[in-house]
C-alpha cells in the first residue's frame, strides 16, 4: 500500500548551483544539471512516492521564492523519475510537475524556466467533450460517481414516498446522469408515477467533464426518456453559475416555493460534487507591489457557501443530499495544498489500472480530467482556483450551522451500494461514519454521501 508521508530528502543542500543561461531547450531533460549527480539510471532511489512528494514540495518552495536555479535542478530530477506514461506514482507526480511549470510561467525569473520545460511538456491540459452516451458510459466505469448516485437515489425515493409532485433541483457535475435511474425507480412506485419537475443551473460548466449538448437538448432527451417510462417530466434550466453561489437559481426557487409549498410538493435538493465549486471566500487582488502575482486579500463579505446553504434551508426542502470528495484542497498555502492534493489524488491514478487499459481513449480522457484538477489546485489562485474541495467533517459542520439535521441511510441503501461495489474492483469499500456513508479505496476515504432535512 502506498504511503505518502515520510522524512524529507536532504540531498538538495548538496546541489552545486549552475547558470540557467547556459542551458538550451533540450538540456532540461538530457543533461545533468550539476557535476557528479547520478545518471538517469542512478535516480531510482528518488522514485518512491515519499521522495516524489518531497521533491514537488521543494520545487514549489523554489518557485514561490523565485529561485529559478534550484527549481530547474529539481525539475531535471522530476523529469527523469516521473514520465507522464509511467506507473501510477510517476503519472501522479508528472501531473503535479506540469502544474508547477504552469505556475512558474506566471512568476518572475521562473518564466524562462517554464519556457524551457515546455519544450518537453505541453502546458495546456486538453479535456474531452463528451457525448451523452460517452459520458453515461464514462461515469459507470468506476464507483466514484455511481456511489453518490446510488445513495442519493435511495434516500430520495424514501423521502418522497406518497408525494404526487416531486421537484428535484439537480446541482450535479455530471449533467443529470443520475436522473434516468431515479426515473426508472419512480416509474415503478406502487401508487403510480408522480409528476416530476427537474430544475438545473443552465449555464455551461467550465470544469470537466464537458458535454457536447446544450441544456435544452439535454432536457429534451430526459423528457423523452421519462415519457418512455410513463413518467411526466417538466425540465427547466435556470441561467445560474457556481461563481456567485447560484444566486439567480435561488431567487427562482424562492418564487416557486411561495407558489407550491402549500400544494404538497416535495422539494429535493441534490448536490453531487458541485458545491465545492462555490467560492468559500471572496477575494480581490491587491496592488502587485512585488513579483508575486498571487497576493490576494479576502474581503469582509460572508462566505458564498454559507449564504447558499442558508438560502437552501429557507426553502424548507423535503430532503437535501450532499455528495462530494472527502479531501481538503482549500488551504491558501501552496505547499499545504500540494501535500493534501498529492495524498488524495493518488487514488484515481491507482484505480484506473483496474478498469481501463493502457492507451485507451477513455483512459486518456480520465487522466486528462485529473490533470485539469491538479493544475487548477496548484497553478491558480484567487477566483480562478475553483477546485476547492472540503472534507466531510467541514461540510457536516456547514450544514448544521445552516440548521439542517442529518438523517441516516437505511439498511436497504447500504445493501444497494454494496451490490454496486461488487461490480467493481476488490479495492473499493464502504464504511459508515455516524449518519453518513463513505466510499473507500484500499481503506482510504474517497467520496462521502450525506442526507439532510430541516432541523
Amino acid at each position: 500500500m502506498m504511503q505518502f508521508t515520510g522524512t524529507p530528502s536532504h540531498f538538495l543542500h548538496q546541489i552545486a548551483p549552475f547558470s540557467i543561461p547556459t542551458m538550451n531547450k533540450n538540456q532540461i531533460h538530457q543533461a545533468r544539471p550539476w557535476p557528479g549527480f547520478p545518471t538517469s539510471k542512478g535516480l531510482a532511489s528518488f522514485g518512491d512516492a515519499n521522495c516524489m512528494e518531497q521533491l514537488l514540495v521543494h520545487c514549489a518552495n523554489a518557485i514561490e521564492s523565485n529561485d529559478a536555479t534550484l527549481a530547474q535542478q529539481i525539475l531535471w530530477v522530476l523529469n527523469n523519475i516521473a514520465p507522464p506514461d509511467g506507473d501510477s506514482n510517476q503519472r501522479l507526480t508528472s501531473a503535479f510537475l506540469q502544474a508547477l511549470i504552469v505556475r512558474a510561467a506566471k512568476s518572475g525569473s521562473c518564466k524562462m524556466l517554464a519556457a524551457m520545460a515546455n519544450a518537453h511538456r505541453n502546458l495546456s491540459v486538453e479535456t474531452h467533450t463528451f457525448s451523452v452516451i460517452e459520458l453515461a458510459n464514462f461515469v459507470d466505469l468506476t464507483p466514484w460517481h455511481r456511489f453518490g448516485f446510488t445513495t442519493a437515489n435511495a434516500a430520495i425515493l424514501e423521502a418522497v414516498e406518497g408525494y404526487s409532485v416531486i421537484h428535484i433541483v439537480d446541482l450535479s457535475s455530471t449533467y443529470c446522469m443520475q436522473i434516468p435511474t431515479l426515473i426508472d425507480a419512480i416509474a415503478n412506485r406502487f401508487e403510480g408515477p408522480p409528476l416530476v419537475k427537474l430544475t438545473v443551473p443552465g449555464v455551461p460548466k467550465d470544469v470537466p467533464p464537458l458535454l457536447d449538448l446544450t441544456y435544452e437538448e439535454l432536457g429534451s432527451k430526459l423528457v423523452n426518456f421519462a415519457r418512455s417510462r410513463n413518467v411526466m417530466l417538466e425540465f427547466r434550466a435556470v441561467p445560474s453559475t457556481h461563481a456567485d453561489g447560484f444566486a439567480s437559481l435561488i431567487d427562482q426557487l424562492r418564487l416557486q416555493h411561495l407558489v407550491y409549498a402549500e400544494a404538497g410538493e416535495a422539494l429535493v435538493i441534490n448536490c453531487h460534487m458541485m458545491l465545492h465549486y462555490i467560492p468559500e471566500e471572496t477575494s480581490s487582488p491587491l496592488p502587485n507591489t512585488n513579483s508575486n502575482p498571487y497576493t490576494f486579500q479576502p474581503t469582509l463579505n460572508p462566505s458564498l457557501r454559507t449564504m447558499f446553504l442558508k438560502a437552501l434551508r429557507g426553502l424548507n426542502p423535503t430532503i437535501a443530499i450532499l455528495v462530494d470528495e472527502d479531501a481538503d484542497l482549500t488551504s491558501n498555502n501552496l505547499v499545504c495544498r500540494l501535500r493534501s492534493a498529492f495524498n488524495y489524488l493518488w487514488i484515481p491514478y491507482d484505480t484506473v489500472d483496474t478498469f481501463l487499459p493502457i492507451g485507451s481513449k477513455q483512459r486518456q480522457w480520465y487522466e486528462a480530467n485529473i490533470c485539469w484538477k491538479v493544475e487548477n489546485v496548484i497553478a491558480h489562485e484567487g477566483l480562478q482556483r475553483v477546485e476547492r474541495v472540503e472534507s466531510k467533517s467541514r461540510w457536516v459542520q456547514r450544514m448544521r450551522n445552516a440548521e439542517f439535521r442529518g438523517v441516516s441511510f437505511g439498511d436497504e441503501t447500504v445493501s444497494e451500494v454494496k451490490t454496486m461495489l461488487d461490480e467493481h474492483a476488490a479495492g473499493w469499500g464502504l464504511k459508515k461514519e455516524d449518519d453518513d456513508l463513505v466510499l473507500t479505496w484500499k481503506g482510504h476515504n474517497v467520496v462521502f454521501a450525506t442526507a439532510w432535512v430541516p432541523g
